[in-house]
């Protein structure tokens, strides 16, 4: 009987001695939690703060790229697209490019923006420039407003050219001009087809031809 006692008295003691240890180890978890705490807050608050659009205005130089980048098209176009105004200045509500043409005679196939709507400012050289069954001539000066889900293109009609474009909202173009920059040979159909459908547009017909 004696030893019965001593033996439940052991057991209820290791169980004493795990309840102890159970609830430490729980207080040292809650203290390495709660002191992670203000450095996990910090990082997500550092990460939305660089994330942030500028409060203030800035300046792009005539030549120049919003961060020093010219996006060299290939396959679609020669043309070079500048970023003036970023995506990421406007919260993706806007993004603004300076387009180089060097494509006389040339220009995009014919396709559909589903989310953005697209205007162009000529600022040099004549273009050709098709939107929905319409066709319109333009030259300096001249603006075109390009409606999203309405098919559109354009040919450049001089040997070269140059055109503000804006996307509202900017969604993918500026990696859209970032991946075609990045292509060293000649792309075929299906590979410029896929581009375009992987950055939110959809070819819908050939280029413009000069009639």
């Amino acid at each position: 009987m004696e030893n019965m006692v001593v033996d439940l008295l052991g057991a209820f003691g290791a169980w004493l001695r795990g309840l102890k240890n159970l609830y430490m180890n729980r207080r040292k978890w809650i203290s390495a939690l709660l002191s992670s705490l203000p450095f996990a807050l910090f990082s997500k608050t550092v990460k939305w703060k660089i994330n942030m659009p500028p409060t203030e205005g800035f300046v792009v130089k005539a030549g120049e790229a919003r961060f020093g980048v010219h996006y060299n098209m290939k396959g679609v176009t020669s043309n070079t697209l500048d970023i003036k105004i970023s995506g990421a200045d406007t919260s993706g509500s806007l993004a603004v490019f300076e387009q180089t043409g060097l494509t006389p005679n040339g220009g995009p196939p014919l396709h559909i923006h589903p989310y953005q709507d697209e205007w162009f400012f000529v600022m040099e050289g004549k273009y050709l420039f098709q939107v929905g069954e319409e066709k319109y001539r333009i030259t300096e000066g001249d603006t075109i407003f390009l409606p999203r889900n309405v098919p559109h293109a354009f040919i450049q009609l001089t040997e070269t050219g140059r055109m503000i474009v804006s996307y509202l909202p900017a969604g993918k173009m500026e990696d859209f001009f970032k991946t075609t920059s990045l292509w060293d040979s000649p792309p075929s159909k299906e590979e410029v087809a896929k581009v375009f459908e992987g950055h939110d547009m959809k070819i819908v017909g050939p280029p413009l031809q000069v009639n």
